[in-house]
């Protein structure tokens, strides 16, 4: 007899396998997505993800059709939406994640594969999670997000669907629209079916998502020990497990935890069998600072966007959240502006170029 916590635990693990081979031996990477569609007009990755969002999308929702799962239950279906914070939060996020060339899961990735700078970032990136979920930078998050947020009248949640007043059949027609048009745009080409490793790593991403809610959703619920419907995202995780492995004995296992255990077993394990681990370290100060600084930005933006690349780009936009789209489209501008700043070396040329503004 397994606790809900311990099942919950259990579940993340595989689910966080799943995406730490994904990230290694798939290449699936949201920062390198981004980048290969800014500068390399390359956008098999971002297909890639496109793919990911559509299985997830789709398997959540059919989750939900048979009431197998209750997203009213998730921390992204609010009765308010945080505008703000999404918007904020995301450039914070996408800055940051330029600034370290990866995001949370991403560094978990690194982890498993013997980048010791990784372990600088989870160290920094967790730490600034938990203070401002619940220490100093709090009062930041709380000044900035809910003076910014959409208060929705009594009874409705940010879902799409909710907003539009759709009933059952039409939400389920939107759902299936959406999944589709994502599909066929990832795959009408054919140049993601020729990348068989982006390929499988989309679909696996994608379920790997809707197997966290199931997870989380039925197999680990219990009334008498109730566990928090949740799925993958790689921000708020981090801290827990920092916290976790602090407080032993007075903390408990979640989902969470163990997607990020999860990922970097799967990094590690596919980095043997390709015979591609190798200790990495920084090559002076100037890149540990900014690795850490970055680490800070993607910290507090990702706690106060409620989510990462994954978390709000994959995992709320299954549940339709109205935040998913927002903060992803702020977490793309952040990152193109950090990427920028990495290339020049200053800000303002690179705040000029982002708007495309000639002074």
């Amino acid at each position: 007899m397994l606790s809900p916590s311990t099942i919950a635990f259990a579940c993340g693990l595989a689910a966080g396998g799943v995406l730490g081979v994904a990230g290694r031996a798939g290449r699936f990477c949201t920062l390198a997505m981004l980048e290969d569609a800014f500068f390399g007009a390359d956008l098999r990755r971002l297909k890639s993800f496109a793919l990911a969002a559509a299985v997830a999308l789709l398997a959540t929702q059919a989750l939900v059709e048979f009431g197998i799962v209750d997203l009213s239950r998730s921390i992204y279906l609010t009765s308010s939406i945080g505008i703000g914070g999404a918007i904020i939060g995301g450039l914070m996020f996408g800055i940051g994640m330029a600034l370290v060339g990866t995001c949370g899961f991403g560094t978990l990735v690194r982890i498993g594969g013997g980048d010791l700078r990784a372990i600088v970032v989870f160290l920094v990136l967790g730490l600034s999670a938990l203070a401002t979920m619940r220490g100093i930078t709090g009062v930041l998050r709380v000044m900035l997000v809910e003076p910014l947020s959409l208060r929705l009248s009594e009874g409705n949640n940010q879902t799409l669907t909710s907003l539009l007043g759709a009933g059952s059949a039409m939400r389920a027609i939107l759902v299936v629209s959406i999944a589709a048009a994502l599909a066929f745009w990832a795959l009408a080409d054919g140049r993601l079916i020729r990348s068989p490793r982006l390929l499988a790593s989309g679909l696996a991403v994608g379920a790997a998502i809707a197997f966290g809610w199931f997870a989380t959703g039925w197999l680990a619920d219990d009334e008498f020990d109730p566990v928090r419907v949740s799925s993958l995202t790689f921000v708020a995780p981090l801290g827990d497990t920092i916290l976790y492995i602090a407080t032993f004995s007075g903390a408990r296992l979640n989902f969470g935890i163990g997607s990020v255990a999860g990922v970097v077993a799967g990094s590690l394990a596919a980095a043997l069998l390709a015979r591609g681990f190798r200790w990495e370290a920084c090559d002076d100060a100037r890149e540990l600072k900014r690795h850490m600084t970055g680490a800070l930005l993607m910290g507090i933006g990702g706690i106060m966007s409620m989510g990462c690349t994954i978390g709000q780009g994959l995992t709320a936009f299954s549940t339709l959240a109205l935040s998913a789209p927002v903060t992803m489209l702020a977490i793309a501008c952040g990152a193109r502006l950090g990427l920028e700043f990495t290339m020049t070396g200053e800000w303002l040329p690179a705040v000029r170029k982002l708007f495309g503004v000639s002074m």
